[in-house]
């Protein structure tokens, strides 16, 4: 009999491809669950898979790995795709699938599997990574080929199984959670007119119920990389755990998109990234003083760009390496600290220091000990309007 490999998050999607892919293909399915955050749901994990049908249940920490290779570069290029979505999911995929590869090689498999739909983007994530790491193993992707056509035909199954899942119908949703954010989707969201329901959000607080008071901290960085909390030094997954707190009590965090999926349309998800979003405030902050105008317009530039590449699934390909190479030489001075208020759902950057600034004082000053040049303005003028001035002489004649 076959082995598969299978990415098995413990939801509902994956919990039923056990079982299908034992009774309807003959597979001994091993399952692979990677520890990317996600916190208590991961405790039941390995005694669903196995009470499912799994033949080999394995849960690797991939916490740090996932901190250290993926999110810090992703902080460092500011990477957020289309109107605030902070790539939360999508980062950790490709950590996921190679990892997936790993273990399919290591039990000598000729399959990997994962819960994907025909429509989502994450298969175009895994099968893009297993294309770039492992192109000879064969790829089952039971969402694209079973008989369900909705999710409560798939709760359905589960229940006519005996096969636990943490799905309510009166609770739908698709939920997949990491360090670095929260995505969900499914149910009443996928209608884009009707406001998310408040028991969607799993970590951040309304911003309405928030606390009276704002808060404030202070973030030190070293070459891009967070590194200290208020005076702290702490390692940058603690930071990021310690901001998800904080800024979720906040209500800080939560993004609600109509985006553009690999596959073309259009999927109305929401987010929750409270350490994402204080992170990148501060980060861009820093740069603000410590990067030139040429750096940061052509920052901003291949950002965009580093952020599509990710949610394409495109990690593993020269373009990517190539990008974060560019964004690790930028942050060559990004160091310093940065103060943020969190208030409400919002978080404001309130002050920035560093000892590489580029802000002088002197030349930004209106008062006393301005040491600006004047005098140099009409030359500069002088030259700066003059293709203006030919323009307008040709639009007269």
């Amino acid at each position: 009999m076959a082995r598969i490999v299978l990415a098995y998050s413990g939801g509902l999607d994956t919990s039923v491809a056990i079982d299908w892919l034992r009774r309807e293909r003959g597979f001994e399915v091993i399952a692979f669950a990677a520890d990317l955050g996600q916190g208590k749901e991961l405790e039941p994990l390995k005694a669903r898979a196995l009470k499912t049908g799994a033949v080999e249940a394995i849960i690797v920490d991939l916490r740090e790995r996932f901190v250290r290779e993926f999110i810090l570069p992703a902080l460092k290029a500011n990477a957020i795709y289309e109107n605030g979505y902070v790539l939360s999911t999508a980062l950790g995929r490709p950590l996921i699938a190679s990892e997936l590869v790993r273990i399919a090689r290591e039990r000598r498999c000729e399959y990997i599997a994962h819960g994907c739909s025909g429509k989502g983007n994450d298969q175009v994530r895994f099968e893009a990574v297993a294309a770039s790491l492992a192109p000879e193993l064969k790829v089952v992707a039971p969402l694209r080929e079973w008989q369900f056509r909705t999710r409560e035909e798939e709760i359905e199954y589960a229940e006519r199984h005996g096969i636990e899942v943490p799905v309510r119908r009166e609770s739908p949703y698709s939920i997949d959670r990491n360090l670095w954010g929260i995505s969900i989707e499914c149910g009443d969201l996928e209608d884009p007119w009707v406001a998310p329901p408040r028991d969607a959000y799993l970590v951040t607080t309304a911003p309405e119920d928030a606390p009276d008071r704002p808060e404030e901290l202070e973030i030190t960085f070293e070459a891009g990389v967070p590194v200290a909390l208020n005076g702290t030094r702490m390692e940058p997954m603690a930071i990021i755990e310690r901001l998800n707190e904080v800024g979720g009590a906040h209500g800080v965090g939560r993004s609600d998109l109509v985006e553009d999926r690999v596959v073309g349309i259009k999927s109305r998800e929401i987010y929750e990234a409270p350490a994402a979003t204080i992170l990148i405030a501060a980060h861009r902050g820093l740069e603000e003083i410590t990067l030139s105008k040429q750096v940061l317009r052509t920052k901003e530039l291949l950002s965009q760009r580093f952020a599509e590449l990710i949610y394409e699934g495109l990690w593993y390909t020269d373009l990517r390496e190539a990008l974060s190479a560019f964004f690790e030489v930028t942050q060559r001075y990004v160091a310093g600290d940065v103060r943020v208020r969190l208030y409400k759902g919002t978080c404001t950057v309130l002050g920035r220091r560093s000892p590489y600034s580029l802000y002088d004082r002197s030349l930004a000053t209106y008062g006393e000990g301005d040491r600006f040049k004047h005098s140099a303005a009409p030359g500069f003028l002088e030259i700066w309007n003059m293709p203006l001035r030919a323009e307008a002489s040709r639009r007269r004649a």
